[in-house]
């Protein structure tokens, strides 16, 4: 197989798969340019709406085991990349009537141990007395989304990505490149099989409380996450829905988010809401992304709700590909053209 590593490389989409694309590849030497049709960075990307956990062993409850053991490769990645990744853990509770979700979650999960309610007050002051047991799941991680896409975009600049804001991509058929497109369901013309998954997203500011780490709450009919930013912001989600709608939240799925979050804590009750948001990600039948090779155009795509976890994998796959032509057939689909 032809290696590419002389060609230049055009990454197009600068959402978190594009964004580690291109900051892996221009660090191993490689002339990489991002393309971006926002003027803004993020703006249009669904990124922007991601939990930003790195919690492979806890994602093992809905995901493929694949997704588990790359998220592990993730998480190292992650870990030797960002200064500011958290490196708290994560902790899963349910309300004593709802035992069996956490036992069910243990069953479903790896990783994790049981503390009772000493520990927890120990790990998570604020959730003492609230909660007589939990799973606490050491390894795992989280970062605030927005800092660390900024720090990535910063990085990419510094590894002398040429970076393009405000530009529509179009294929060329004189352009030498090769193309890794991370476009997501703007894709969608080239992946038939790609699907949108709606996420809905709050953010909550509070001088009450202040969580360490990531906190899921269990409910048999709506679970939900917390994750912690600066600043007494908190970060509320908990919505996979099977749909493209990309406009605002809905009143129930606000009234869903705010009423977990108040059982978490009613110190969440006096919180100032900052934003409700929400965004579509793509995603294929499995809800595993793939690295689709076409010749010189490589597409990387659907993420569905494992895109920072999985980005750097999906990094690192595809410059091994193109600096030896190695082949990574659990997540890679080579085609002829």
């Amino acid at each position: 197989m032809r290696k590419l590593t002389t060609e230049p490389i055009t990454v197009v989409g600068a959402g978190i798969f594009g964004l580690w694309q291109a900051l892996t590849l221009a660090r191993a030497g490689l002339r990489v340019r991002l393309i971006e049709r926002s003027e803004q960075p993020f703006a249009d990307s669904a990124s922007q709406w991601a939990g930003a956990m790195i919690a492979p062993d806890c994602e093992a409850e809905s995901a493929t085991p694949l997704v588990r053991a790359l998220g592990h490769e993730g998480l190292a990645l992650w870990r030797a990349t960002y200064p500011e990744l958290v490196c708290n853990g994560s902790l899963v509770v349910a309300a004593a009537r709802d035992r069996s979700e956490l036992a069910r979650f243990a069953r479903l999960t790896q990783g994790s141990t049981v503390i009772d309610a000493t520990q927890l007050a120990d790990l998570e002051p604020a959730l003492a007395e609230r909660f007589t047991s939990a799973l606490y799941f050491p390894s795992e991680a989280h970062m605030e989304t927005p800092r660390a896409l900024a720090f990535l975009l910063r990085a990419a600049i510094a590894a002398s990505v040429d970076v393009q804001l405000g530009r529509t991509w179009t294929a060329d058929p004189d352009d030498k490149s090769v193309v890794i497109n991370c476009r997501g369901l703007s894709a969608r013309e080239s992946l038939p099989t790609l699907r949108g998954v709606r996420g809905e997203r709050l953010l909550l500011r509070s001088s009450e409380i202040q969580l360490r780490r990531p906190v899921r709450l269990l409910h048999p009919r709506a679970s939900f996450y917390i994750v912690p930013w600066a600043d007494g912001v908190h970060m509320v989600g908990a919505t996979v829905i099977e749909s493209e709608d990309a406009s605002a939240m809905t009143l129930r799925s606000a009234l869903e988010l705010m009423g977990l979050a108040y059982a978490l804590h009613p110190a969440f009750g006096e919180a100032e809401i900052i934003e409700l948001g929400a965004g579509v990600r793509p995603a294929f039948a499995d809800n595993v992304p793939r690295v689709l090779v076409r010749g010189r155009h490589i597409h990387v795509n659907g993420a569905f709700r494992h895109g920072f976890l999985l980005a750097p994998v999906m990094a690192e796959t595809v410059l091994a590909y193109l600096a030896n032509g190695a082949l990574r057939a659990d997540l890679m689909t080579i085609e002829a053209t």
